[in-house]
């Protein structure tokens, strides 16, 4: 096995043991990036003399053995583009911010970085992560490494691409309406969005701040788990933070054998792909097989989840948008004469069609005589949401399952004409940004397409601040399923 294809968990352990360096790593990552980016274009930006600068320091500090060096230390890890790193270009996937170099670094990367993870590069996103498919990014498409004609998800497709293709050991990405979990099912591998305020947002560039989070992208569920607990917590400079749920012991945490697990009718109806059905029920069983309790549950307002969904995220992303005029913040059109024609003119060329089309949506919404009529409904259909989540966890059940995408990856441009087909990629995943809870993707098989064998994800969501839960059950599930690598 190549080194860029070990796990964070096993390039850990022979970093421990010497077996290898973490410039042997780092390089092993940048190989791999000079081999597959031109085919895949997973990254924007790729930080290769900064990367081995921080890999000789990683080795450095493995010279002097100590037990309590952080796991992350010398790991190669990839970075969503709309994440700060200071003295970084950070474009969030847009023109309006291509010239953009960092002054900060944001709170998850000062994490990182106090754990010696090695930032390897920075990676395409789908504009202002507005987009299920990384085709919006203003700077070129992403593909799936498992079939260079398909899409690798969004809007961290370039994160997911990245990680399954092996060109870093794990990555962050952000997660809005399902932003992480969709291209990690779509590129199979795992994917988690914590619970809303368990990961600062500072340095964060903001789509819809309400729904907003970061969250690792990893090969397994243990790297997954070993990133988020690195970036997790209370912070200063995010007063949405909470204190990161305390870490008992495993045995507190229910296994498979005895575990109520809920299956939303509502996520098993028309519009999921036959294939896709077919391997949840398959791995339903799997799981009933290995003592869980798999319970039929209804979650009655998830289908007005994705209609709430696109009244809030545009209205939130018209008030973070509008700071990009050319005159506070972003790329300023050079031939305008008047203060008007540079807003016009800035825009109109610095963002691409979904952004401007969900500014407009956005306006329109939370415009006077439609507030109510939209904006506040959608709010009040979002705490409907929030409600039917609550009363399932209350009633005992312990996990709830199902697909997370409705489909495997679809073709590139196949839905590029057509947003409401493509805003449907996110029809499973949307309801848990809008509750605000933890939940994962993770690869449990694939279905044949073409020439081509695409991944399936599995998504699992857990009650708030239910992490540790989540991670021990999907370790569990993880040991009965194979899971998709390239």
């Amino acid at each position: 096995m190549k080194l860029n294809e070990l796990t964070i968990t096993q390039a850990a352990v022979g970093l421990r043991k010497k077996e290898f360096s973490s410039i042997d790593l780092a390089m092993a990552c940048l190989h791999a990036i000079s081999e597959k980016e031109k085919t895949i274009h997973a990254f924007l930006d790729v930080f290769e003399e900064d990367a081995i600068a921080q890999a000789k320091q990683a080795d450095e500090l493995f010279a002097d053995w100590n037990p309590k060096l952080p796991q992350l230390l010398g790991i190669p890890l990839a970075i969503k583009d709309n994440i700060l790193i200071e003295g970084k270009r950070c474009t969030a996937g847009s023109r309006m911010l291509e010239n953009y170099t960092a002054s900060y670094d944001a709170s998850v990367i000062r994490a990182l970085k106090k754990a010696g993870a090695v930032l390897i590069g920075k990676t395409n996103m789908d504009e202002f992560a507005f987009g299920s498919s990384t085709e919006s990014s203003a700077f070129g498409i992403t593909k799936n490494p498992h079939d260079s004609n398909r899409v690798p998800g969004g809007s961290s497709g370039g994160s997911a691409a990245a990680v399954a293709a092996c060109m870093a050991l794990g990555a962050i990405g952000s997660d809005t309406g399902g932003s992480i979990r969709q291209p990690a099912s779509f590129c199979g591998i795992v994917g988690m969005k914590p619970t809303y305020g368990s990961v600062s947002r500072h340095g964060l560039i903001a789509m819809a701040s309400s729904l907003d989070q970061i969250g690792p992208m990893a090969k397994t569920i243990e790297d997954a788990e070993i990133i988020w607990d690195v970036i997790a917590g209370k912070d200063i400079f995010d007063s949405t933070t909470i204190i990161k749920p305390h870490a008992q012991e495993e045995s507190a945490f229910k296994k498979l054998n005895g575990l109520r697990v809920g299956l939303p009718a509502e996520y098993m109806k028309e519009g999921l792909d036959n294939g896709v059905k077919d391997m949840i029920l398959d791995n339903v069983k799997k799981m009933e097989n290995a003592g869980a309790r798999v319970e039929e549950i209804s979650l009655p307002h998830s289908s007005y989840a994705l209609a709430a969904y696109y009244i809030i995220v545009p209205s939130e992303v018209s008030s973070n948008l509008a700071r990009f005029d050319g005159i506070r913040y972003g790329m300023r059109h050079a031939d305008a004469s008047t203060l008007g024609e540079t807003y016009s003119k800035t825009r109109g060329r610095g963002l691409g069609m979904e952004a401007k089309r969900r500014i407009m949506l956005g306006t329109y919404a939370l415009s006077a005589g439609y507030y109510d009529a939209y904006y506040l409904k959608a709010q009040k259909v979002r705490r409907l949401i929030r409600y039917d989540f609550d009363t399932i966890f209350n009633s005992g059940i312990d996990i709830i399952i199902g697909p997370t995408t409705p489909t495997p990856a679809f073709a590139c441009g196949e839905k590029t004409n057509d947003p409401l087909s493509m805003y449907l990629a996110d029809v499973y995943t949307v309801a848990v940004n809008l509750a605000g809870l933890p939940a994962l993707s993770m690869p449990v098989g694939t279905v044949a397409r073409g020439n081509a064998q695409l991944p399936v994800g599995l998504q699992l969501i857990a009650p708030m601040n239910g992490e540790h839960q989540l991670f021990t059950t999907a370790k569990e599930i993880e040991q009965f399923f194979s899971k998709v690598r390239l």
